[in-house]
């Protein structure tokens, strides 16, 4: 333990820091300037400047700093060098940017110019909603505005999701059946919701410029929005499709076609690697945020599923298309595969059981049978059409997920590549999944091996180094992480027999870390258990919220324990305690940023979506480290294989997992320079278990204590001073 503590924490003094600035990223909040909202309403590009009267980056950096009220910062311009030097070396590389550090325009900037200089398209990827439109609302047209003059027209950019984001013209003008969900069909209340919400989707695709979903509010049930949206797959294609020509997904592929900067996901970004049909435009460069999420986004998009539910669905659009017989032969097998799933039980499978492969086979079978008899393409009426290019492309799907499935056990147990299990989720009918064991090589070979790539995230390097990350990407190991001090662009790059030359580099942070938070260890209690959160834990978490005077995030690993604490600590405290679930979270995250003495608490999919500076959160509570659960079908299997090949399958799975989540949830704490407060974690085991060193060095340098006092006096403090 560190010999001295952060000066605010002594009962004599609190004083923010003279120097304490906000970091170009809150500030720019600050800074309402104008630029257009939408991506649809940008400029048409004129001519650019040639290349070489184009400013340096470091001209353009400080343009784009000053136009949202920010001020450069050392890491910001040592990461936008080290983007500026990766594309034009075309080596990869990995940034770590601690929260302020402004990495949106420090690749950004290099990534504007390198597409205007080059007349070429440089695509983003993202794993959240909020920092897509973060980007797109709010950074780019800022830009846009500030760097027209120096590159001689403004930057252009669009945001591209995948087709079932955008309503299908099609399906809205009646051209394709209508398909209730299962349940609506004898639920006379249901049917009425979802006639409700089709009608309001009827009456928006008269008003809305773009179709995208996300910018329906009030949002509506995923059954309501798969009537009037089409897959890739589904689609008739702009050639046959009646309405081709003003088709939204469509438009966007052509904003997207003759933008600069385009801001897509990692699904998308997933779908355009594993599909050999291009999804994104033609590009150079892709630009990863919000990284450390890119293994579990890819691999999403790399697992399939069978349900009896879907099969019967497929069988129903056969039947509008072909012979009954043959869609009924489809129906029996839906039937004998929801038998059998709703008998075997939800775990991993270490082999195929002999009544879910003969179920699968016969799937297979009626599948490809039905797929034979809708045929090639025909020229016929547009809703004949229409109801042909459903059942095929559902169909399809079905067919060959089934062969995957069945295949995934031809392989010796060691070299198998897939994982397969039962799954069998609340509120959802059970499945029989299938997902890659590893993405890597996938990565590897259509990510990095096409084209230059940066990845950055506040949590990258784990346990001090970008290694753990850098074999899940499919990267070969670097030998050591680049301190903060050293420029990417000087560090020769580490090679091995399968190089694919990269570069790690962490620029720090501009929060003083061991000034501003305590990272509390509780060592004195017991380790937890099963049966939900024992009492030493609430007494210890209620005497810490009572210290903070409330503004308390609480993350728990369950859900369970969440409700457990929310439901115990309103009868301790007088003060609130909202949980998640409750209302729909962006309601309850405000609640919490509008009233300090309120506390809320919530489970994983909190972690990454609060961002509260100010006095309102002072304290981060987290009640145990976050494994993943012992029983999940993919960390266990992903788990064994790497023991079996002689390395350390908990840390690399499940240390992994629970370092980026403790590293997330830490991160809650400190948004702004002047923040202070303490993150609290409640296992013992990050003290006292040999896996401990490896998951604190994985957080942020704070202040490190056991003593329950220290942490008591230091948050009463800054309660005192927040009130006062």
């Amino acid at each position: 333990m560190p010999g001295s503590v952060p000066q605010w924490s002594d009962p004599d003094v609190f004083a923010p820091d003279d120097s304490d600035d906000l970091p170009p990223e809150i500030a720019a909040d600050l800074a309402k300037q104008g630029g257009p909202q939408q991506a649809q309403h940008r400029s048409e590009p004129s001519t650019a400047k040639p290349p070489e009267q184009v400013p340096e980056l470091a001209e353009l950096l400080e343009i784009a700093v000053r136009s949202v009220g920010g001020t450069e910062r050392e890491g910001q311009a040592r990461m936008a060098d080290a983007v500026e030097h990766s594309i034009g070396s075309g080596e990869h590389l990995a940034v770590q940017a601690g929260t302020g550090t402004g990495k949106s325009l420090a690749y950004l900037v290099p990534a504007i110019r390198h597409a205007v200089t080059a007349a070429t398209t440089v695509v983003i990827s993202t794993a959240t909603i909020a920092l897509q439109r973060q980007l797109v609302d709010r950074d780019l047209p800022r830009l846009a505005t500030a760097l027209a003059e120096a590159l001689g027209r403004p930057p252009t950019f669009a945001i591209l999701k995948g087709r079932r984001n955008y309503l299908c013209l099609n399906r809205i003008h009646g051209n394709a059946p209508e398909e209730p969900d299962e349940g609506a069909l004898f639920d006379p209340f249901a049917a009425s919701a979802l006639e409700r919400q089709v009608k309001r989707l009827r009456e928006w695709a008269t008003e809305t410029e773009s179709g995208d979903r996300d910018e329906l509010v009030p949002g509506v049930t995923d059954q309501a929005w798969r009537q009037v949206s089409v897959t890739a797959k589904e689609c008739l294609g702009v050639q046959r499709c009646p309405v081709g020509t003003d088709c939204f997904a469509e438009r966007a592929r052509g904003e997207a076609g003759r933008a600069d900067v385009v801001v897509t996901n990692h699904a998308l970004l997933a779908i355009d690697a594993l599909d050999d049909r291009p999804v994104l435009p033609e590009h150079d460069v892709v630009m990863v945020d919000e990284a450390h999420d890119l293994v579990d986004r890819v691999t999403s998009a790399a697992t399939g599923e069978l349900t009896g539910g879907q099969a019967k669905l497929a069988a129903r659009r056969c039947g509008r298309a072909i012979d009954q017989s043959i869609a009924d032969r489809l129906d029996e097998a839906a039937e004998g595969l929801e038998t059998v799933l709703e008998d075997a039980p939800a775990e991993r499978l270490e082999a195929m059981p002999e009544a879910l492969g003969g179920a699968l086979t016969a799937l297979r079978d009626a599948g490809a049978a039905c797929m034979t008899a809708l045929g090639p393409e025909r020229k016929e009426d547009v809703e004949g059409s229409t109801a042909r290019r459903l059942a095929l492309a559902l169909t399809e799907e079905l067919h060959d997920t089934a062969v995957r499935l069945l295949d995934a056990f031809d392989e010796p147990e060691g070299q198998r590549r897939d994982v397969v299990w039962i799954s069998a989720e609340p509120n959802r009918p059970r499945a029989v999944k299938v997902a890659p064991l590893g993405v890597g090589g996938l990565l590897r070979e259509r990510l990095f091996g096409q084209r230059t790539t940066v990845l950055t995230s506040a949590t990258l390097a784990l346990g001090g180094s970008f290694d753990t990350l850098a074999r899940q990407w499919g990267l070969p190991p670097e030998r050591q992480a680049a301190a903060a001090e050293d420029m990417a662009s000087r560090k020769e790059a580490p090679s091995d027999s399968s190089s694919t030359a990269w570069t790690g580099l962490d620029v720090g942070s501009p929060f003083e870390h061991r000034r501003s938070g305590i990272l509390y260890i509780a060592r004195h209690l017991p380790p937890p258990g099963k049966a939900g959160l024992p009492d030493e834990y609430l007494d210890e978490l209620t005497e810490l919220v009572q210290a903070a005077g409330g503004r308390t995030l609480g993350l728990f690993s369950s859900m369970r324990a969440a409700k457990q604490a929310s439901e115990q600590l309103r009868d301790r405290l007088s003060t609130p305690v909202l949980c998640q679930g409750e209302d729909n979270t962006a309601q309850l995250v405000a609640k919490f940023s509008e009233s300090p003495e309120t506390s809320l608490f919530g489970t994983l999919s909190l972690w990454q979506g609060v961002d509260v500076p100010g006095d309102s959160l002072q304290l981060v509570v987290m009640d145990r480290i976050p494994f993943p659960r012992p029983d999940d079908p993919l960390a266990s299997a992903r788990q064994k294989a790497v023991s079996a090949h002689g390395g350390n399958g908990f840390i690399t799975v499940a240390g992994t997992h629970a370092a980026l989540l403790l590293a997330q949830g830490a991160g809650r704490l400190l948004r702004s320079v002047h923040d202070r407060g303490v993150i609290a974690v409640l296992d013992p085991r990050l003290a006292t278990a040999r896996y401990g060193s490896f998951l604190r060095a994985s957080l942020p340098p704070f202040w490190a204590t056991y003593d329950p006092q220290v942490v008591r006096g230091a948050l009463g403090r800054l309660n005192a001073a927040a009130s006062g």
